[in-house]
C-alpha cells in the first residue's frame, strides 16, 4: 500500500478495532540481509511437473493453471458479467479544459437500473480527434470531482475515507475535495500526447472497508448463481475462495471497459488500465483476468501486486491480511508467516499479462511497497514473455533511479515516495507509444 509508519499504525488499530482483533504491530524488515533464502514456482512448469514447451501450451493449458490458483488463493473467483449491464450517459460537455477536451460522464448501471447499483465514468478525449484514439484507465480515489478543479463536476455522494485537510467529512466529499488528486492525473498532458483518459471512483464499486461489502457490488452480485449474499447477513456470508474488494475493483475496471467498447471515439481495442497502490493491485489483477486490456501498469502497487511475497519486506502477506482483510479472499489468510508456502508468487501474476506489454514502476523511498522486490518479480515473468519472443526487461542488474528499462515489460524506480507523478506518467505515455500507437488501425 505505501503508507507511511505512523499511518499505517493508525489504519491497522482501525481495522483490527473494526474486526474485534487486538495484537501489537510486527516488525518491519527493511534489511535486504534478513531476506529470507527462497525458492519461486516456475511458471513454466505444470502442477504436475511437466514443462511448458510453447506460446500454445502456456495460452491453452499452463495460463489457465496459474490464473485459477490466483482465483483460489489469492483474489477469490469473480462473477460473470452482468446480463442488464447498461450505460446511461450523464453529460457532454464540448471544449473543458480550456478547449482541449471533450468530457464526457456515463453511468454505468450494473442490474440495468438508474436506482440500482453503478458507477459513473468520467470521460475525457482530444478535443480535435478525428479517429478512434487509444485510452488509460484507472480508478481513482477521492471522486471524480478530485481528479481535476473543473468546477461543473459534480462531487461524489458516496462513502470516502475522511482527510478533512481535503475536504471529505464525516465519510462525504465537500466541494473542498475538487482537485485533491489532480496532480496524479495530468489530464492535459495525456490528451496532448493523443491518448483518452477515462476514470471511476473505486468506491463506486465497493467502499474501502471491512463492511463495504454491503453497499457494493459484492453484496449484489453472487459468484455462484446458486448462491445469493444477504447483504443484512451477520458477519461475511461469501465462500472462502470467492472475490474480495481488489477483485470487486477489478470487476469494475472491466465493466468500464465494457462502455469503452461501445465509445466510437476510443478505440477500445488499445486500452491500457493503470492502477496505483491498492488500485495498481486492482489493476493488475484486472489485466490479468481479462485479457481485452491492451496493456497493464502497475505503480507502486507492493505486496499483492507486483512485489515478490517470499522476500518478506516492507509489507507483507501477514500485515496486509491485517491492515486490509477484506481485499483478499478468505483463502490468502493462511500464507501470513508462510509465504513460502502460497502455490504462486507475483512474477507468475505479471506473466499472465504475456503477451501484451506491462510496466512496474517502483519509487526509491517507497520501502514499505519493496521497489527491489518489484523488479525481480517483473525479471520472473521474463521467461513467459520469452516463449512469444518478447523482449522482457533487458537487464539483470536492479536500475538506477530515474532510468528506465525494458521492451515488452518495463520498469523504472524513480526519486522520491509513494505517489504518481508526472515522470511516471511520462514513462507511461512512452511505453504506450511504442506498443499501443503502432498497433493503430
Amino acid at each position: 500500500m505505501g503508507w507511511a509508519p505512523g499511518r499505517v499504525a493508525l489504519f491497522l488499530g482501525g481495522i483490527l478495532g473494526l474486526v474485534g482483533v487486538h495484537a501489537a504491530e510486527p516488525e518491519t524488515n527493511y534489511d535486504e540481509g534478513l531476506v529470507p533464502a527462497y525458492t519461486l514456482p516456475d511458471p513454466l512448469k505444470f502442477s504436475d511437473g511437466r514443462i511448458v514447451r510453447s506460446a500454445r501450451e502456456w495460452r491453452r493449458q499452463r495460463r489457465a493453471e496459474v490464473l485459477e490458483l490466483f482465483r483460489d488463493q489469492v483474489y477469490g473467483h469473480s462473477p460473470a458479467p452482468p446480463a442488464a449491464l447498461r450505460f446511461v450517459p450523464v453529460s457532454e460537455v464540448r471544449g473543458a479544459l480550456g478547449g482541449r477536451a471533450i468530457r464526457r460522464e456515463v453511468r454505468v448501471c450494473f442490474t440495468g437500473r438508474e436506482d440500482g447499483p453503478s458507477m459513473t465514468v468520467l470521460l475525457y478525449l482530444p478535443q480535435g480527434s478525428t479517429r478512434p484514439v487509444p485510452a488509460f484507465l484507472g480508478l481513482n480515489f477521492k471522486g471524480n470531482q478530485g481528479v481535476t478543479f473543473e468546477p461543473d463536476l459534480p462531487v461524489t455522494d458516496r462513502w470516502v475515507r475522511n482527510e478533512p485537510k481535503e475536504g471529505r467529512v464525516n465519510h462525504r466529499a465537500t466541494e473542498a475535495s475538487r482537485g485533491t488528486e489532480s496532480t496524479r492525473w495530468p489530464v492535459a498532458d495525456i490528451l496532448a500526447r493523443g491518448y483518452a483518459l477515462a476514470t471511476v471512483y473505486y468506491g463506486d464499486i465497493e467502499p474501502d472497508h471491512v463492511e463495504g461489502w454491503r453497499a457494493g457490488v459484492r453484496g449484489v452480485f453472487p459468484v455462484d448463481p446458486a448462491r445469493a449474499v444477504d447483504p443484512n447477513a451477520t458477519g461475511f456470508p461469501l465462500a472462502d475462495s470467492d472475490w474480495g474488494a481488489l477483485g470487486a475493483w477489478a470487476w469494475g475496471l472491466s465493466r468500464a471497459l465494457d462502455f469503452l467498447e461501445t465509445e466510437s471515439r476510443v478505440d477500445a481495442q488499445r486500452v491500457a488500465v493503470l492502477g496505483h497502490s491498492r488500485l495498481g493491485k486492482a489493476a493488475l489483477w484486472a489485466g490479468a483476468q481479462d485479457e481485452r486490456f491492451a496493456m497493464v501498469i502497475s505503480n507502486n502497487s507492493g505486496e499483492g501486486g507486483a512485489a515478490l511475497a517470499r522476500r518478506v519486506f516492507g509489507e507483507t502477506t501477514a500485515r496486509i491480511n491485517a491492515l486490509a482483510p477484506y481485499w483478499f479472499c478468505t483463502n490468502f489468510k493462511q500464507y501470513g508467516h508462510r509465504e513460502a508456502e502460497l502455490p504462486v508468487d507475483q512474477h507468475e501474476l505479471l506473466a499472465l499479462m504475456a503477451p501484451r506489454p506491462v510496466y512496474v514502476a517502483s519509487a526509491e523511498k517507497d520501502l514499505w511497497a519493496d521497489p527491489r522486490g518489484e523488479f525481480l518479480a517483473a525479471q520472473g515473468a521474463e521467461p513467459v514473455y520469452a516463449l512469444f519472443g518478447k523482449g522482457g526487461l533487458g537487464t539483470a542488474v536492479w536500475p538506477r533511479v530515474n532510468q528506465p528499462v525494458g521492451d515488452f515489460i518495463g520498469y523504472h524506480v524513480r526519486t522520491g515516495d509513494h505517489e504518481v507523478t508526472l515522470y511516471d506518467w511520462n514513462r507511461y505515455l512512452d511505453f504506450a507509444d511504442r506498443h499501443l500507437k503502432r498497433r493503430a488501425r
